[in-house]
């Protein structure tokens, strides 16, 4: 069975720092493309930041200087670190793993809750 299991969310105050985890199993995961996405109330979800297999990197405009996007295959997991966090990083983020083969399945881990405020 396949699992991607986030944590490390939680509440911080503005200009504070999370690092998010994501644990996958049931796939070979280092071939594919790890992704974090957040959605907020009344929004919809967002592309956060990205890791490839070749380890490249995307970041929303949003993010960029402030998070970073990270993979450890050897332990199956994805990180993003976030600082200088601001009230509307306030989301439920999402860990997504993406296959490169486009009919091939994707997946989805059930969110965990970032809050930014004072």
């Amino acid at each position: 069975q396949v699992q991607l299991v986030e944590s490390g969310g939680g509440l911080v105050q503005p200009g504070g720092s999370l690092r998010l985890s994501c644990a996958a199993s049931g796939i070979n995961f280092s071939i594919y493309t790890m992704g974090w996405y957040r959605q907020a109330p009344g929004k919809q979800r967002e592309l956060v930041a990205r890791i490839t297999s070749l380890r490249s990197t995307t970041y929303a405009d949003s993010v960029k200087g402030r998070f970073t996007i990270s993979r450890d295959n050897a332990q199956n997991t994805v990180y993003l670190q976030m600082n200088s966090l601001k009230p509307e990083d306030t989301a439920v983020y999402y860990c997504n793993a993406d296959h490169p083969n486009p009919y091939s399945q994707d997946y989805w881990g059930q969110g965990t809750q970032v809050t930014v405020s004072s």
